[in-house]
């Protein structure tokens, strides 16, 4: 019987992606809860807004601190106990019912499920080698879109025909899971090994090279949070859906932005830039938000469909963005880095939820697509004009006498 040899890389690359989807749920996948706040807990929509905005403000709180664990103790304990705590009180959440109980237990997921935002991408940056890195974080990356699909497709339904604890208790679950398989297979990638008296690499923030790829993945954020935040409720109370229904196709939607993530990441490697595609999508995506303001203004299906496509636009960057970071910054930094990034980003959306329900509710849908379409041009602008990746060499050589890691080796199954 013959036995197959699979890279060990591409094991901690599913390991890290299955950790980021189950966490998505969680996270970011409330959205599709909205309907089921307001109708169990009697919120208005910026009630259930600002619920969903409990997980983000958690992240804020957690995403810097799982950087450090990550950089000094390795990525397998930062994310298997973020997911496992995640677990747990995600757990606790499913049992509750008072509002302000609930809302302090989902900043809580949040603060544990940050591990995921500091700790997978640097897994996964250190298994590959530069020339497939783009591709490879794609692949993480598209794990956010799939787990909003799962959440889009799942949650509802849930929510609909057992409640809220259903819903949460299938968040658990899937954290729970994703949590004690990295903690039995992952392994930390190799690091570089530095002779006795080499100072280790100063911090990566010196000019603003950083500092700008921080503020363009934050704004760019802002539209990726209001598609995702009201595209069911705009399907169903706008265009008369059955919260079924659009799901369902919410849930295909995510999917195709899945491969937009992976799409991306390969045109990245390809072209040997992040920064160019990343320019590239970002007005692409104000076009398709020009679109979709100009279609829920005139009811027209154009809105619909450019909706859709504002599904997978609208994240078709985060992969780059973060794998600029990760390889600018070094595995000396890389957690630290990844985690001030992602604090940028919810710092960014934390209170988009509730303020675009509030501007949905006064002034209608039209007004906050088209101020969407605003961000992307802006991330365009602060983009800086080219591609850096001074820190973090490949994998698969060792030019300087070993100070690098060595080639990734394989696994047996």
């Amino acid at each position: 019987m013959n036995e197959q040899r699979i890279p060990r890389s591409w094991l901690m690359l599913a390991l890290g992606t299955s950790g980021q989807a189950a966490s998505t749920t969680a996270l970011y996948g409330l959205a599709y809860l909205v309907p089921a706040f307001q109708r169990e807990l009697g919120l208005s929509l910026v009630g259930a807004g600002l619920l969903v905005s409990c997980p983000i403000f958690g992240i804020l709180l957690g995403l810097i601190g799982w950087g450090v664990v990550a950089d000094r103790y390795g990525e397998r304990l930062a994310l298997s106990a973020g997911l496992l705590i995640a677990a747990a009180v995600t757990a606790v959440a499913a049992t509750v019912h008072g509002t302000w109980t609930l809302g302090a237990l989902l900043i809580l997921v949040g603060a544990a499920g940050s591990s995921v935002n500091s700790a997978s991408g640097r897994l996964v940056i250190g298994w590959f080698p530069p020339d497939r890195r783009g591709i490879a974080m794609g692949v993480r990356q598209a794990s956010q879109p799939l787990g909003t699909a799962v959440a889009a497709a799942a949650l509802p339904p849930l929510a609909h025909h057992f409640g809220l604890s259903a819903a949460f208790g299938f968040c658990a679950a899937l954290c729970g899971a994703a949590g004690a398989a990295i903690a039995l297979c992952a392994v930390d990638p190799p690091r570089p090994r530095r002779a006795a008296g080499v100072p280790a690499t100063p911090a990566p923030y010196k000019g603003g090279y950083l500092w700008r790829l921080h503020g363009a993945a934050a704004v760019l954020c802002v539209p990726q949070f209001v598609v995702t935040g009201f595209a069911l409720i705009f399907l169903t109370e706008v265009r008369g859906w059955s919260a079924a229904t659009a799901g369902a196709v919410l849930a295909v939607a995510n999917l195709a932005g899945a491969g937009v993530r992976l799409l991306a990441g390969w045109w990245s490697d390809t072209v040997a830039s992040r920064i160019r595609p990343m320019r590239l999508l970002a007005l692409a995506t104000t076009a398709d938000l020009v679109l979709l303001a100009a279609g829920a203004a005139w009811d027209s299906a154009v809105g619909t469909a450019a909706l859709l496509l504002a599904s997978g636009l609208t994240v078709s960057t985060n992969g780059l963005h973060n794998t600029a970071v990760a390889e600018y910054a070094g595995p000396d930094w890389a957690g630290r880095a990844l985690g001030v990034h992602g604090m940028g980003q919810h710092a960014a959306v934390v209170l988009v939820p509730p303020l675009a329900g509030a501007l949905i509710a006064g002034q209608g849908y039209p007004l906050v697509f088209a101020l969407a379409a605003v961000f992307p041009v802006l991330a365009a602008v602060l983009l800086p004009a080219g591609d850096r990746a001074a820190y973090w060499p490949a994998p698969t050589s060792a030019p300087d006498g070993g100070r690098v890691a060595p080639e990734p080796p394989t696994v047996e199954v």
